[in-house]
């Protein structure tokens, strides 16, 4: 048998959908945030990034990086195993009580991706209940979905943020039996919010428990950077809350915070922390810095939000596709694979702008999209160099402007007015 074809023939299938996707080999540069580095054929070129998740750049503020080269410095590069073995690094034990401080809740536990701390924790919970339900949301990423098809629990998929379904689903489950709802405060593709009081509401009704994944919204809201939950005063009505270190946080892990008896238990039961190697001390220490930062400042938030109602005023203005969104994501639609890869490798070859396309399975076909994440480092200079370049690219490729339905200056403008910060913000 010729195992070889079968990986040829999967990848041959990815360029037919014009879904392959290529990564550009990247350096950052500290200190010049968003500027990177970008080698291609043996070249080397200054490039600005617009789509990193490092969205208030605490990657490359100084005092992570020192707690991280002291942590180094004292203690080494590597943890030295699973913490079944090794036991807790001092660093991620006072990395796990400000994160539970962050949000309110009893405990916390440190994983070591976002990732990975959704499927162990979602499967690890719902297997202890009995007979759970879950209740999910249909546009959850990808590793929420991986939480509970590995939990064997039966689930319902609710319409996105639709609490009318969700409560459908709850009444026809009835108050007994055990409930999981699963849901996320971003949505980080189309950049809307989840209804957390209803959802939450219903929860309370219904008697079911609440599990949401702030991975998009830590850091970024909230007058101490704990997410939407955070910033509509409504942590202590969800029961697990999710989230990650390595995105406005600017360094790597995931985590969930709770009621102690929770995270203890998925704690003692889920494989992926059992048998996963823990965080070196050197990342938590500099993932426990930058959140003690952003608890304390305001300044990288409110930068960040104006910079991003800039960047969709200034793109809607000359008509470009910017789909409706509440946050800080900047979708811009193309609704073509080709077209949307055409786009990327034109804006970085010619423009020396890195924006990675969001293809198929991302997102549903039919809505290939770009997908921006202004900083606080992304000037207003660099605004309007970007909506020079998407206009020439747009231009040169034949792809649509805005259509009917689709965000116009006066609807930009309106989001504008929600999210540049007022003032004492």
């Amino acid at each position: 048998m010729n195992y070889q074809r079968f990986f040829e023939e999967a990848i041959d299938q990815i360029h037919a959908e014009r879904r392959y996707r290529v990564f550009a080999d990247l350096e950052r540069i500290v200190g010049s945030f968003p500027q990177a580095i970008w080698r291609n054929n043996g070249e080397k070129r200054e490039i600005t990034v617009w789509c990193s998740n490092d969205y208030l750049g605490m990657g490359q503020h100084e005092d992570v990086i020192r707690a991280f080269q002291e942590a180094a410095g004292k203690m080494g590069s590597g943890a030295g195993g699973t913490r079944n073995i090794s036991g807790n690094n001092h660093p991620l034990v006072e990395l796990e009580h400000e994160l539970a401080d962050l949000h309110g809740k009893e405990s916390g536990l440190v994983f070591t991706s976002g990732f990975i701390s959704n499927e162990a924790s979602i499967s690890t919970i719902a297997r202890l209940l009995p007979n759970c339900l879950i209740l999910s949301d249909e546009l959850n990423h990808a590793s929420m979905i991986e939480g509970v098809r590995r939990s064997g629990a039966e689930k319902k998929i609710f319409r996105h943020n639709d609490v009318a379904h969700l409560e459908s689903l709850l009444q026809a489950a009835g108050r007994e039996r055990a409930k999981l709802i699963v849901f996320e405060s971003v949505y980080s593709m189309d950049g809307d919010i989840a209804p957390i009081k209803e959802i939450a509401d219903l929860a309370e009704k219904y008697n079911a428990m609440t599990y949401i994944d702030e991975v998009h919204a830590v850091g970024m809201y909230g007058p101490r950077g704990g997410g939407i939950t955070d910033r509509e005063g409504l942590a202590h009505r969800i029961d697990i809350i999710e989230g990650t270190l390595a995105k406005a946080f600017g360094t790597l892990g995931g985590y969930i915070t709770g009621k102690t008896a929770i995270i203890d238990a998925v704690r003692s039961y889920a494989p992926g922390f059992i048998f996963t190697t823990a965080l070196p001390p050197a990342i938590a220490a500099a993932a426990t810095t930058s959140i003690r930062h952003l608890k304390n400042s305001q300044a990288e938030r409110d930068a960040q939000q104006r910079q991003a109602a800039r960047t969709k005023e200034v793109l809607a203005s000359v008509g470009l596709p910017v789909m409706p969104s509440a946050t800080h994501i900047v979708p811009i639609l193309v609704g073509d694979p080709e077209l949307c890869k055409m786009a990327t490798d034109r804006l970085l070859g010619v423009h020396g702008i890195y924006i990675q396309p969001i293809n198929y399975p991302t997102v549903p076909r039919g809505t290939e999209r770009l997908r921006i994440t202004p900083t606080p480092f992304h000037n207003d200079a660099l605004i309007d160099v970007l909506k020079d370049a998407l206009v020439e690219t747009w231009n040169a490729l034949g792809i649509p402007y805005r259509t009917e339905g689709q965000t116009s200056v006066a609807e930009s403008e309106r989001i504008v007015s929600l999210l540049v910060p007022k003032s004492g913000g």
